[in-house]
């Protein structure tokens, strides 16, 4: 048969933090209707931007992945033609990839950025 508590004290005590929350307001969300706001500096999923009238920012100068600390960034640059025209620029990411699985969200990318071209928004789904 079960065995007592030694300390019948602690287990009555154990007890009276569990009755204490119950009668509390629940802290849990019903989180896909509901979602918590985010704080202002939250650095969430990449967001590549374009210019006003459709073209890249992105020229496909690979500094972004340069400085990322966990080599998660992927940039394959390819030439502008005059029947092609992707970014202002010479050249322009044919490919960006970003491995969300091994992003550590550090935000290194968007300040090495020098056109402003990549930024880490409030999305985290």
């Amino acid at each position: 048969m079960g065995q007592l508590s030694p300390q019948p004290v602690d287990t009555l005590k154990g007890f009276g933090v569990t009755f204490k929350q119950i009668f509390k307001k629940p802290l849990t969300l019903q989180y896909p209707e509901y979602k918590r706001p985010v704080y202002p500096r939250f650095r969430g999923r990449h967001r590549l931007w374009r210019h006003e009238n459709g073209l890249e920012k992105c020229v496909g100068c690979s500094l972004c992945a340069a400085a990322c600390p966990a080599d998660c960034i992927r940039v394959v640059a390819a030439e502008n033609t005059p029947e092609n025209r992707v970014s202002p620029g010479e050249r322009y990411a044919r490919i960006y990839e970003i491995n969300m699985s091994r992003c550590i969200f550090c935000g290194y990318c968007e300040l090495a950025c020098p056109f402003d071209a990549i930024t880490l928004g409030n999305d985290y789904e």
